[in-house]
């Protein structure tokens, strides 16, 4: 029976570091990202569970006759602030699952 002492410690460690995990994501879920396009003309700011907050147009960004540059330039601003919040999000909690398979 003394192994069930050590599992007894190793499920009290668990509950400690899925307790953290939530507290992590949750802080993670709070910050807010801005993702900006070249020139500033878009930003768009999400959270980090990847809701968009806020998005921002430039005037100068609305071109009637070049519509498509405004979708270039709404894109670049989101993937830059998605790409911000994957880099957080591994950052904080890449270091729950690193060596698990995830």
């Amino acid at each position: 029976m003394r192994g069930m002492g050590n599992m007894g410690n190793m499920m009290k460690q668990m509950k400690q570091m899925q307790k953290k995990m939530a507290e992590e994501q949750e802080t993670l879920n709070n910050t807010e990202f801005t993702g900006v396009a070249p020139d500033d003309m878009v930003k768009a700011v999400f959270t980090g569970d990847r809701r968009m907050k806020d998005l921002a147009i430039k005037p100068e960004a609305i071109d009637p006759d070049d519509p498509d540059m405004l979708s270039d330039v709404i894109l670049a601003a989101v993937n830059d602030a998605l790409a911000q919040v994957d880099k957080a999000t591994e950052d904080t909690m890449g270091k729950y699952t690193k060596g698990l398979g995830m």
